[in-house]
């Protein structure tokens, strides 16, 4: 069944490479606060090394995941088998988000595809790596990514994805700061 594991070891990188979605929840400290689940597709998550991750994180109608770990820094990622044998791995750890014009946005951003919609990238350093069985988790077939995001991005143009965070990414749902700006 389950087991926890001090690194990403090879057998773990190729399961999570594998992976066509992911999910990432992270919550505030208030016990009023709402947990948050997003899921994460295209070509978004690198392994930096056995206990770093980062992924790019991509405007969308809410920034719960950028205040949360600007409170707190906690955030959990779910990795799922939808097909071949049952599995799920888990990453545990303390997130830092590093939004566009930054250095350290800057910086990682090359290990990514160049998405106009980038808003952040997340970087992870991992406290707990695990895994476990899955068996519940039914079997899907991956049939291509939806071209959704490209078309939205498109059509708005990079002055009006500049406005819609200014809009609609300064704060979490709960109030707390979110996406600061360009």
């Amino acid at each position: 069944m389950g087991k926890v594991y001090e690194t990403i070891t090879p057998h773990l990188t190729t399961f999570i490479e594998k992976q066509k979605l992911f999910f990432v929840s992270t919550a505030p400290l208030s016990a009023d606060g709402s947990v948050n689940i997003s899921p994460k597709g295209l070509d978004s998550l690198r392994i930096l090394d056995d206990t770093t991750v980062a992924y790019i994180d991509l405007t969308g109608s809410g920034a719960e995941t950028i205040a949360h770990l600007k409170e707190n820094q906690r955030i959990t990622f779910l990795f799922c088998a939808f097909d071949g044998p049952p599995k799920l791995v888990r990453l545990y750890g303390k997130g830092e988000v590093f939004e566009r014009a930054t250095p350290e946005f800057e910086e990682l951003k090359a290990l990514f595809p160049n998405y106009l919609s980038a808003r952040s990238i997340i970087k992870v350093k991992l406290n707990r790596i695990s895994d476990a069985c899955g068996y519940t988790v039914p079997l899907y077939e991956f049939k291509e990514n939806r071209d959704t995001m490209k078309k939205w991005v498109d059509n708005k143009g990079e002055q009006a994805l500049v406005e819609y965070r200014e809009l609609k990414n300064k704060t979490s749902i709960d109030g707390l700061t979110a996406f600061e700006g360009e």
